[in-house]
């Protein structure tokens, strides 16, 4: 799905940015290499157009590469243009969004080829953390620029088009017919991609996102005017805890909430929403997926995995980057066992320990069903440093479940009961009053309010309100290694 004209790579910037706002800056630019008979191939804009223009009114740089011009192959000159752009923007504090149409590498140009690569990633680096990062592979996005691509913050992909480092032909056993691994299917649940769709849904998707993002990192919060009730109640709160892109579309002004990487891991729900105006990133566990029907179309169990907890913190960390206040909605159980897990298990719950409690930005945290051991304590517990933490009236926190515990605890009363079943039932219903209850945490202050579901929104809107301000000191370090 390459263009056939450069109209093509130019409609595409147009759609995405406001009508009559696009800027091109350097149009005359040109190929300077000589081998290959390169001179005689026409090379207009040298397969990129670079320019700025406007997002809802807001300042964005953007670049467009042009498969009609030298199949879009980066070269010396390509990237230069790239890295001014990525110039502009950081002097300005502004996004980048690259539109991605390329065969990769200029074979003509060799080496110089070759550093205007490294010379993109370092801009894209020095550009991390600082201004938001957003790429849309449309067409082919092969070996080096698909590095280019998963640099970005987010990364949406065109039905049709091709990302991979190698082609699905070139690994041994596997040809594209069997395994298309450069699909936007392949990818988006491999993880790689944020957003899928046609070119259209691309557009408007990437437009939707700028409008949820802060500029920069230095940017003062962009609040935008709300007329949906702060204290509005979530009647179908409670029913809709099992999947929390329903519940976070129920807390959201106006029900707007933007999924992140909706199919990969699906079993950890990150998002963006706006509450009281402002943009909050959102983090919660999901144990089912219902359809248009009202019926489960997807469950998951409730634990957290390792694609999961990885996913979570790749979030945590951008948002804390861009001072968006995180919200998670706690539900999880344990972790997930099995061989393939244990691998990497601790890792990766580690890195999201890591991410919850190295953020500074407000957060909150609502403990919306059953949260027990080490698992709930990594998923933004008070004493990781969740700043609010409520939890609903039927919520339970503790240790673990309590029919397992009681198994534990009440060993030998269970092995000479006449009836089993019965010791058991009884001796978890005593544990669960002593030790799992919500009241039993919001006695000792692990919890800061015990609210009915429907109440949720409410809750949370006064507690980010409150901590508008939050100012966090923290030990002098270059940056944390976990």
């Amino acid at each position: 799905m390459s263009n056939s004209t450069q109209m093509s790579a130019l409609d595409r910037i147009h759609a995405i940015l406001d009508d009559n706002s696009f800027v091109e800056i350097g149009a005359q630019v040109t190929a300077r290499a000589t081998n290959f008979n390169l001179p005689e191939k026409a090379a207009p804009s040298d397969g990129v157009i670079t320019g700025y223009g406007t997002i809802n009114g807001g300042l964005v740089y953007i670049y467009s590469q042009d498969a009609s011009v030298l199949n879009g192959s980066v070269g010396e000159m390509h990237a230069r243009k790239i890295v001014r752009i990525y110039d502009l923007a950081m002097k300005m504090g502004a996004p980048v969004i690259g539109l991605l149409d390329s065969t990769g590498l200029r074979l003509q140009e060799g080496t110089d080829a070759l550093n205007a690569f490294s010379a993109i990633y370092e801009k894209e680096n020095l550009a991390s953390g600082v201004i938001p990062q957003i790429c849309a592979v449309y067409g082919k996005c092969g070996g080096g620029l698909a590095v280019l691509a998963a640099m970005a913050d987010f990364t949406f992909m065109a039905d049709g088009a091709k990302l991979f480092v190698n082609s699905p032909n070139a690994l041994a056993g596997n040809f594209e017919d069997k395994l298309d691994t450069a699909s936007a299917k392949f990818q988006a649940e491999s993880g790689a991609v944020d957003f899928t769709g046609d070119e259209e849904a691309v557009a408007a998707g990437v437009r939707q996102l700028v409008s949820m993002l802060p500029a920069n990192n230095d940017a003062e919060a962009d609040y935008a005017d709300s007329q949906d009730d702060l204290n509005r109640a979530c009647p179908d709160m409670a029913a809709e805890a099992a999947d929390p892109v329903l519940a976070l579309t129920d807390i959201a002004d106006s029900g707007l909430f933007v999924e992140v990487k909706s199919a990969y891991a699906k079993e950890m729900v990150t998002g963006f929403l706006k509450i009281n105006g402002a943009t909050v990133g959102a983090v919660a566990n999901r144990t089912a997926i219902f359809g248009d029907d009202g019926k489960e179309a997807e469950k998951f169990a409730p634990v957290l995995t390792v694609d999961g907890a990885e996913k979570a913190a790749d979030f945590v960390n951008f948002c804390d980057s861009f001072e968006i206040p995180v919200l998670t909605l706690s539900a999880v159980e344990g972790f997930d066992a099995s061989v393939a897990s244990e691998k990497k298990i601790a890792k990766a719950a580690a890195k999201l320990a890591f991410a919850f409690a190295n953020a500074s930005v407000p957060k909150v945290n609502v403990v919306t069903g059953k949260s027990f051991g080490t698992a709930y304590t990594v998923m933004n517990s008070q004493s990781l440093g969740a700043d609010m933490t409520y939890a609903w009236d039927d919520a339970q926190i503790g240790m673990m479940d309590a029919s397992a515990a009681a198994k534990i605890i009440y060993a030998d009363a269970i092995d000479s009961a006449k009836d089993v079943q019965a010791e058991i039932s009884e001796k978890a219903s005593e544990y669960a009053k002593l030790q799992s209850g919500v009241e039993q945490a919001a006695a000792r202050g692990f919890v800061d309010a015990v609210i009915a579901p429907e109440d949720t929104r409410k809750y949370v809107a006064a507690a980010f309100e409150m901590l508008y301000s939050k100012a966090e000191d923290r030990p002098v370090k270059k940056h944390g290694t976990v």
